[in-house]
């Protein structure tokens, strides 16, 4: 049985994106689009209705990039539970009130019992800070929290 992926917005982003100019972006868009074949055959992917927003805005040409890279990818809603879950995220002050997506995230993953949440946000998810924090409020709700890690972090020496 393979592992549950949820893959966040950042991650699309840096698969589909132009180069940057910024040397450690440029990086992590190159990881991001070698460990994609793997990511795909190794793990079952799910993405939310929330990526798909996410994913469908800006500019047409990028944001027709994105939508066809989780084409075909399991689509979890955003139920009750799940804002439930990020509200109390935000009430704890696990995230900050003024990034409820990522709070929406993280609860659509683990409500949906996720192994890992994928992503690149190392400001409001994937940080020493923040990783105990959430990990707190989601088990304090009754939910096992998924692994929160990055691409680099999944694979590790594994490209």
């Amino acid at each position: 049985m393979k592992s549950k992926v949820y893959i966040e917005t950042s991650v699309i982003s840096y698969l589909t994106s132009h180069a940057s100019r910024d040397l450690i972006i440029v990086a992590r868009q190159e990881l991001t689009r070698d460990m994609w074949p793997m990511l795909l055959s190794k793990f079952d992917v799910f993405v939310s209705a929330l990526v798909v927003q996410e994913a469908g805005r800006g500019d047409p040409d990028a944001s027709a990039a994105r939508l066809k890279a989780v084409e075909g990818m399991p689509v979890l809603d955003i139920s009750d539970p799940v804002r439930a879950l990020a509200q109390d995220l935000i009430e704890s002050k696990a995230i900050p009130d003024s990034h409820l997506e990522d709070a929406l995230h993280v609860a659509v993953a683990a409500i949906n019992g996720m192994e890992f949440l994928l992503t690149w946000n190392f400001g409001h998810i994937n940080n020493a800070f923040t990783r105990a924090r959430i990990r707190g409020v989601v088990e304090a709700e009754g939910y096992e929290c998924p692994e929160l890690c990055s691409p680099e972090e999944l694979f590790g020496d594994e490209k």
